[in-house]
């Protein structure tokens, strides 16, 4: 069984920075994609970062320059270093796991991902 469990969310003060981790169990792949998407309330999950086996990155435009994704394969977690953390990076952060990649760019819509995490909350005040 698949799990994929988040941490590392929390709150802080504008300028601040988060490292969030994602703890992913229970399966054997030796190419996959794995990324970050997050949802604020009232809008739709939008996605932040993606990552592959090979370690290509994609990174949205909106983070580009403050959050940094990446991975430690040996100990299947994903991370995502947030830096310079402003009010509209508040949301829950989830990490999901696209076990059905089998090369090209990593998709940028959570619903292709075969598995998602229960997320973590990320909340930045002014």
């Amino acid at each position: 069984q698949v799990q994929l469990q988040e941490s590392g969310g929390g709150s802080v003060q504008s300028g601040g920075s988060l490292r969030l981790s994602c703890s992913a169990s229970g399966y054997s792949s030796s190419r996959h994609c794995m990324g970050w998407f997050r949802q604020a309330p009232g809008r739709e999950r939008e996605w932040v970062a993606t990552i592959d086996t090979d370690g290509t990155t994609n990174v949205a435009y909106s983070v580009k320059g403050r959050f940094t994704i990446s991975q430690d394969n040996a100990k299947n977690t994903l991370y995502l270093q947030m830096n310079s953390l402003k009010p509209e990076d508040t949301a829950m952060y989830y990490c999901a796991l696209d076990l059905a990649w089998y090369g090209g760019s990593c998709s940028l819509v959570v619903d292709e991902y075969s598995y998602c995490g229960q997320g973590t909350q990320v909340t930045v005040s002014s």
